[in-house]
């Protein structure tokens, strides 16, 4: 007999580009979970917000907490307006948007008061997925792979542009995953200084050349060496990485040119063995990034239907949701690090 239930599943990435929402049904059969996307948006965010969530990290502790409640009540009424004329999914999966990530001191904030969203919609939310496992010694992150693992098993490799670049894969029997390099957050830095939200078509890029001694530079950040599990956050990007692009007398579309190679050599490097690679987020629509990356890596690159590509994080936060809502394991040690297999998230009814 199968099991089926709908959730909604939200997400807010490190690029600022608005909030994923999407609508999803799961199945469980004898054969497996299997999923479909009923309805899918992304509400962007507007200049006024993408200013607050860019200064958060400055904030005092009483501004956090505010902007921890407004974040969720703007939270609320995106979903509202989302669900309406909709059936009303069983139960909200929101990762909220990360300010703090720095694991090793052992904390991770997510704008978003779970139990303010469960009270502006009605509906049971789940939230603060990244706790539990930072709690066990973990990087708190990622969390997408075990829904790779279940959801997307066709693949040998699953690689996520967003604001940073992540991967999944299966290896002796063990899932591996970790935060490759910054992608879409870096690229959109210096698009903005152009005043462009992104580097539409490459054209940026493309008017500019590689420069050896930046990408010997960057190729050598000490991140890099480091062995998985590991992850990045913006702390590492503002220490560590944009210092490099600021004290660099290059052009932009050099810099940028540059950039490009960068992530493209990172993500190579990643890949050890030959496979079918998924590549989702939004660096999927960037054609000369897509370009480099296939030139750089042994997989065979696959692009899905934009449904995917857009929404894939979301759909799987809104299994981490079901997963929770079923008190089963949504988060792998062997991705993070973490003392033992866990089920982060934290359950609000309404």
């Amino acid at each position: 007999m199968k099991e089926s239930i709908t959730a909604l599943g939200l997400m807010s990435g490190t690029s600022l580009d608005g909030i994923d929402l999407a609508l999803c049904r799961f199945e469980l059969s004898k054969s497996g979970w299997s999923f479909v996307i009923e309805a899918a948006d992304t509400v962007p965010y507007s200049a006024e917000w993408q200013k607050k969530l860019r200064e958060a990290e400055k904030s005092t502790a009483q501004e956090i907490l505010l902007l921890h409640n407004e974040y969720a009540r703007y939270t609320g009424e995106v979903i509202n307006r989302f669900l309406q004329g909709k059936t009303a999914p069983e139960l909200i999966a929101s990762h909220g948007h990360t300010i703090f990530h720095q694991p090793e001191k052992q904390f991770t904030f997510q704008l978003g008061n779970g139990t303010i969203i469960a009270a502006e919609t009605g509906i049971k939310t789940i939230a603060d997925f990244r706790n539990m496992d930072v709690a066990l010694g973990g990087q708190g992150a990622p969390l997408v792979p075990v829904g790779d693992l279940i959801l997307f098993s066709d693949y040998e490799y699953c690689l996520n542009l967003g604001g940073f670049a992540n991967i999944s894969y299966e290896e002796k029997g063990q899932r591996i995953a970790f935060d490759i390099g910054p992608a879409n957050i870096v690229l959109n830095y210096l698009a903005q200084q152009k005043g462009q939200e992104y580097d539409m078509d490459s054209l940026i890029a493309k008017s500019g050349q590689v420069d050896n001694a930046l990408l010997n530079e960057l190729n050598n950040l000490p991140f890099y060496a480091e062995k998985p599990p590991k992850s990045l956050g913006k702390e590492w990007l503002d220490g560590q990485l944009i210092p490099l692009l600021t004290k660099s007398s290059l052009s932009l579309p050099d810099q940028m040119r540059t950039l490009y190679e960068h992530v493209a050599i990172q993500i190579g490097q990643a890949i050890r063995h030959p496979g079918k690679m998924l590549v989702t987020g939004g660096g999927a629509h960037n054609p000369l990034l897509m370009n480099r990356i296939a030139a750089c890596s042994k997989a065979e690159v696959i692009i899905p239907e934009k449904e995917i590509i857009d929404f894939k994080e979301a759909l799987i936060f809104a299994f981490l949701g079901v997963l929770a809502n079923r008190q089963e394991i949504n988060c792998l040690s062997a991705v993070t690090g973490a003392s033992r297999d866990n089920t982060g998230g934290t359950i609000h009814l309404p």
